[in-house]
């Protein structure tokens, strides 16, 4: 059952306080100034002063809270009698994300399913049990976000374990998971029982972000899994630099390299890189045989994991809509744009039959 509770600005920087006082971690979106230009990204907090929870969307996903660019696997070091390995702490300390767009926080679920797929990734679950997600509704959208799209909502809930509604003053806060439940049972007193009705969330914004593209999941599927060597790889592919930025700000996107990396003449870690069906060294064999030779093969790639190989594989879309791959895209490549040619198509197929 949710539990609906009250939040003020005054009392959430007092939370952000008694967290970071009590030795947690607590990660917000915080404004970043990189070579003279200011921009939104998910951070560590120092104080709840650097909080922007009212602004834009952060630049970067928040996966890298859970998945970092680069981990330690094991170490290991050699000696006469053979080779030592020492294992890395699979237990993490305690964070609390405040300000995830539901997007994001709805990502980490989606990948919960990989990640226990085949094979337990420790690392992966360990953060995720010390990671209380508090989301926020967005208040604001571009012409990139189509979350709607792929069954989500600037209002939604899933992944989170606090959904926050911003309202005049303050939030209102839905405690939708065990974890979120703990993590209320600790701070009670910063988080009122509600004493009158609920704002309900208005559906304007929602049909904003319906417009920039609709259509249907299973219609983008039908349609990928019956036009591998469609025109459309190729005149996509034309502006693909293959650079993988959209795969870098990804919130779902999970390809990782493992490698070998001496730390010395005796001594070394096994490390995990992120990595991107992108770029053409992510195929390539010893032999020199490439299997997706060119950029159209990799674009067509990207689509049909996300949106046809994942669904076949867990049930779900491997996107959430965000547009953070539109936006940073230096060629100017339009995943939005692409999806809605591919409905089109589906739409005129349908007429035809």
């Amino acid at each position: 059952m949710i539990e609906r509770r009250t939040l003020s600005k005054t009392d959430l920087g007092a939370l952000v306080a008694d967290l970071l006082a009590a030795g947690a971690s607590v990660v917000a979106p915080i404004r970043f100034v990189d070579q003279g230009r200011a921009h939104i990204e998910y951070g560590p907090v120092r104080s709840p002063d650097e909080m922007v929870l009212d602004g834009p969307q952060p630049r970067r996903s928040l996966k890298e809270v859970v998945l970092p660019p680069t981990e330690v696997l094991f170490r290991w070091r050699q000696s006469k009698s053979g080779v030592g390995i020492e294992e890395v702490p699979t237990s993490f300390q305690e964070t609390v994300v405040v300000g995830a767009r539901p997007c994001d926080a709805a990502a980490l679920e989606i990948l919960d399913r990989v990640m226990g797929w085949d094979f337990r990734d420790e690392l992966w679950f360990g953060r995720r049990q010390a990671t209380a997600i508090l989301a926020l509704e967005c208040t604001r959208c571009d012409d990139s976000c189509f979350c709607t799209a792929v069954g989500l909502s600037p209002a939604g809930t899933r992944g989170a374990d606090w959904f926050l509604t911003p309202v005049e003053g303050g939030y209102e806060v839905d405690v939708l998971t065990p974890k979120g439940e703990a993590l209320l049972e600790r701070h009670k007193d910063r988080c009122p029982e509600m004493a009158g009705p609920t704002t309900r969330r208005v559906a304007g914004l929602e049909q904003k972000v319906r417009a920039n593209l609709d259509v249907r999941p299973d219609a983008i599927r039908a349609w990928l899994e019956t036009h591998f060597d469609d025109a459309l790889w190729k005149r996509a592919a034309l502006r693909c630099h293959g650079c993988s930025a959209c795969a870098f700000v990804c919130p779902t996107c999970h390809c990782f390299d493992i490698v070998d990396e001496p730390d010395g003449i005796d001594r070394g870690a096994r490390r995990r890189n992120w990595d991107a069906c992108q770029t053409a060294l992510f195929t390539l064999h010893a032999s020199g045989y490439n299997p997706r030779k060119d950029q159209a093969a990799r674009l067509r790639q990207r689509l049909l994991h996300k949106f046809s190989i994942y669904p076949s594989r867990f049930g779900e879309v491997l996107c959430t809509g965000c547009g953070r791959c539109v936006r940073v895209c230096p060629a100017g490549t339009d995943l939005v744009a692409i999806l809605a040619e591919i409905g089109r198509a589906t739409a005129e197929q349908g007429d035809a039959r």
